[in-house]
């Protein structure tokens, strides 16, 4: 089952069981995956998982920064309500690489390119996109490989 058939199956589900919120959170999240795929190939265009899966991050990275900008305004109900639609969300993604797994990645990536100063960090960035095929974010990505390279 694909992505696009797993959240249209949930939401579905979503339907009979009346929870409004999750149904909410998938009509956008199939919604922004339609939008991703005209924006791709037109109209009858479909996203693979992989496609489909930084849609789903890139929603999710919009709720973290609205429940960050929330929090910072006062508005804790409203950031409560982006949490829980944050957890529905990141549901659909695939298991995040813990600390271990990523320094262990970005050593292995370093040592295969042959890296050794911060200068060849684009290369390493370049190559580690690849190999975490977006179980983990660009910016601890960038924070391990600079902690390598500087060391």
């Amino acid at each position: 089952m694909t992505l696009f058939q797993r959240i249209d199956s949930d939401l579905k589900e979503a339907m009979r069981a009346k929870d409004t919120t999750k149904l909410s959170v998938l009509r956008m999240l199939k919604s922004a995956l339609k939008y991703g795929a005209i924006a791709k190939s037109g109209a009858e265009a479909e996203l693979n998982d992989t496609e489909a899966a930084q849609v789903i991050r890139k929603q999710a990275k919009q709720r973290q920064d609205s429940i960050d900008s929330f929090e910072k305004g006062g508005r804790l109900e409203l950031a409560d309500r982006e949490r829980e639609e944050l957890l529905i969300l990141n549901a659909y993604l695939p298991q995040a690489m813990s600390g271990d797994e990523v320094a262990k990645v970005v050593r292995e990536t370093i040592a295969g390119i042959g890296a050794t100063s911060k200068a060849q960090m684009g290369a390493v960035m370049k190559a580690l996109q690849a190999k975490a095929a977006g179980r983990v974010d660009g910016k601890t990505l960038s924070a391990e490989v600079q902690r390598q390279l500087g060391s």
